[in-house]
């Protein structure tokens, strides 16, 4: 054997002899004065006060080589040695726009990375036979772990990620000559999509390296970069719906926009890792390795496309496989993404309580047509004081604010929208980088509703919304229930350069009781289990995001102590959610998450055979939670993984079916089903396009507005609040009758 292993090493070092012509990357004089005007910019207008010396110099190397190799699987050890002699220079350089370290650097690394990738393919292609059973361990974390020593460690050390790859895709069941031919096109398209690098792409990575030493979400665009944001931007709006980033060669999803196809379709999820894109039911491309613009044209397409994704979930084992979502492409229309209104009517002992819910999925407004002085132009606050008029015709006994997965969006809204709630007063202060705080606007209205009031959040409630749950948690006039919100306090600014444009923070946001909403986010007044784990997701899971703190409050006049009643709702919600199956369901699944991601988190076993026990042991401890949940709701107990599948998937192409409406012909052919046998399902009319919001509208005439659990568990939250507040408002009068 190892006689053979040398004849392959021997045979594919002489390959090497002929690989790819690696080019040279160089820079342009203007690139120095760009740099400069950059690094000017920072220091004059960003928030954080930071000391270019020789500290940082040493920061910045580290995050340099972290963001161009952060596996350490590229550069050796004498590479990384010999770099340490700019480790106190780079700040000095930075003064007069030397940019030449970031670029010896970048092409030592492109040299080290066509190498390896040309030998990977040479082995992938020889008859080299990997052991697959093996007793080795892959260390994955690369904290865990230095650079290799020279290039025989890092080939022994590559052969362990094409194991460890071989044995993902073999677990996903390709078959071994496939999962060969795949990985082969893998690294050739790697080695395509890194010569394609330009000394553009070199000086944003290395721009961007020091930029994010201030803050995550200051990033410098190059003139392309800038175009591909937009783009992005319109992949919200049209496509998938969704935000995406590059991270460690994988596509990672940011957000799901609320409205959207993906949203509408529900699997995928914050955090998801895309790894492969087909269009209809061609191939899947493999897209590790690409960059964001190239899988962002996959992935966008004509409305009524299907477009399949192969997705690493976030939650998922470190060892476990990925699965394929199918998405129908469509526009996010601006009515999907306004505030909604529901009534939900929960029985309490005989008495029956009308509760609206109005859902807020992003702070909205048309800037173009206020400016034109529209009248009817569309914001969140007009929607919802329209809804609020509605809810109290139909005489509701109290309102559920939902803010889950809420990103923000426009901060007038957000005061404008918490002017509904409360009387004349401060709403949110900002701090800017000369360190002044002041109040960018105020409530000057009084309340549009004053009744009983409760609020949910989630992780993914985030920057606009979490001025509003706290002004409304501060001022005492609700109650927050639900998950610790994201934690995005800061307030960023977009101003052009010379080449290109730079997003900077330039201010953080503070609540009027003087705490920041950075990092920290808003913490609920009653928690609960949330399907997304804090520790994975959210501001303070950034390793440069600026930290929490306080200013000084400002006066404003409490208008209800709904704290006085927390321990008593706290004790009651604890009783009525123990023996509630979707509550326990959601703590359990968190808690089983964290507990397999953190067995062996370090190593990965390079055994197909023990990664696949791993796998069907997770997917068995899933199962008999999801059937602990079944019993309690007397549901029949799935009989097997594939059971439980095949139910998701049809319980899945149902909710498309009944919620999004899209061309009904495309939708049978998915299916396999006719288009009398949907619109029968669905009872819908023979129409051969039904738009999202009409089919909505079909919906709701079908049946009663169901609650999910969460929502339902605040609602009853609320019914104990507006008995507690009632029964307390009797005990008052009493009192005040035996007084006279």
């Amino acid at each position: 054997m190892k006689k053979i292993l040398c004849t392959i090493l021997i045979t594919i070092n002489a390959a090497y002899a002929f690989s790819s012509v690696i080019p040279k990357i160089s820079f342009d004089n203007e690139y120095k004065d760009l740099y400069v005007e950059i690094v000017g910019k920072l220091q004059d207008r960003h928030y954080k006060s930071t000391a270019i010396d020789d500290i940082f110099s040493k920061k910045y190397l580290k995050k340099y080589l972290q963001n161009i190799d952060p596996n350490k699987i590229f550069f050796l050890k004498k590479d990384i040695d010999e770099f340490l002699k700019w480790q106190f220079l780079l700040d000095d350089l930075m003064a007069s726009g030397d940019i030449t370290p970031g670029y010896e650097i970048y092409n030592r690394f492109l040299k080290r990375v066509i190498n390896q990738l040309n030998y990977n393919v040479e082995l992938l292609e020889s008859d080299f036979l990997f052991d697959l059973e093996g007793q080795s361990f892959f260390i994955i974390d690369a904290d865990k772990r230095d650079w290799p020593e020279n290039s025989n460690a890092a080939r022994r050390y590559w052969r362990d990620v094409i194991t460890d790859e071989l044995i993902r895709l073999l677990l996903n069941d390709k078959d071994p000559d496939e999962a060969r031919e795949l990985l082969v096109k893998r690294y050739k398209n790697q080695i395509k999509q890194y010569l394609q690098t330009n000394s553009q792409d070199v000086f944003q990575r290395y721009v961007n390296s020091f930029a994010e030493l201030y803050d995550p979400h200051t990033v410098y665009y190059s003139p392309r970069n800038s175009e591909n944001f937009q783009i992005n931007m319109s992949l919200s709006l049209e496509g998938i719906g969704a935000e995406l980033r590059t991270e460690d060669d994988y596509t990672k999803v940011i957000r799901v926009i609320p409205g959207g196809p993906a949203d509408l379709q529900g699997i995928l999820k914050p955090e998801d890792r895309i790894i492969g894109v087909g269009q209809q039911m061609d191939p899947i491309v493999d897209v590790i390795g690409w960059r964001i613009d190239n899988v962002v044209s996959l992935i966008r397409g004509p409305k009524d496309s299907l477009v399949r994704l192969q997705v690493i979930p976030a939650r998922t084992d470190r060892a476990g496989a990925s699965k394929i979502i199918e998405i129908i492409r469509d526009k996010v229309k601006l009515e999907e993404k306004s505030a909604q209104k529901q009534i939900i009517d929960l029985d309490r002992n005989g008495n029956i309580f009308r509760l609206g819910v109005i859902e807020i999925p992003t702070f909205y407004m048309d800037f173009e047509a206020f400016k034109n002085r529209e009248p009817n132009y569309k914001s969140t606050t007009r929607d919802v004081r329209n809804l609020l008029k509605e809810l109290n015709k139909e005489n509701v006994d109290g309102i559920v604010l939902d803010l889950r997965n809420n990103g923000g969006g426009s901060l007038k809204e957000a005061i404008n929208l918490t002017d509904l709630f409360i009387d004349p007063g401060p709403i949110v202060q900002i701090r800017n980088a000369k360190r002044m705080t002041f109040q960018p606007d105020r409530a000057i209205r009084r309340s549009e509703y004053s009744g009983p009031l409760i609020v949910i959040t989630n992780r993914l409630s985030a920057s606009a919304s979490e001025i509003t749950a706290g002004a409304l948690q501060d001022y005492g006039r609700a109650l927050i229930v639900g998950s610790q919100t994201f934690g995005k306090g800061t307030v960023q600014e977009f101003i052009p350069l010379t080449t290109g444009q730079l997003k900077f923070t330039n201010a953080k946001f503070y609540r009027i009781s003087g705490d920041s909403t950075q990092h920290r986010g808003v913490l609920p007044d009653i928690e609960f289990p949330s399907s997304l784990d804090p520790e994975q997701v959210g501001e303070s899971h950034r390793e440069t995001a600026l930290p929490w703190d306080r200013v000084s409050p400002v006066r404003h006049r409490i208008l209800g102590d709904l704290r006085q009643y927390v321990i008593q709702l706290k004790m009651w919600h604890d009783h009525r959610v123990s023996s509630e199956p979707d509550f326990s369901y959601l703590k359990n699944q968190l808690s089983l998450s964290r507990e397999w991601r953190n067995q062996d988190e370090d190593m990965l076993s390079l055994s197909l055979s023990a990664r696949r026990e791993r796998i069907n042991r997770l997917e068995n401890a899933q199962l008999l939670l999801e059937n602990n949940r079944r019993s309690k709701l007397e549901l029949l107990p799935y009989a097997t993984i594939d059971a439980w599948s095949e139910a998701e998937n049809t319980k899945n192409a149902e909710t498309h079916l009944v919620e999004k409406g899209d061309n009904l012909s495309i939708i049978a052919t998915k299916y396999n089903v006719s288009i009398k046998q949907i619109i029968v399902a669905n009872s819908m009319k023979a129409d051969d396009k039904l738009s999202i919001g009409d089919t909505l509208k079909l919906g709701k005439q079908k049946g009663k507005f169901e609650p999910d659990p969460i929502l339902k568990e605040a609602g009853q939250i609320l019914i104990d609040q507006i008995r507690l507040q009632s029964a307390r408002k009797k005990s008052h009068k009493l009192s005040s009758t035996f007084t006279r």
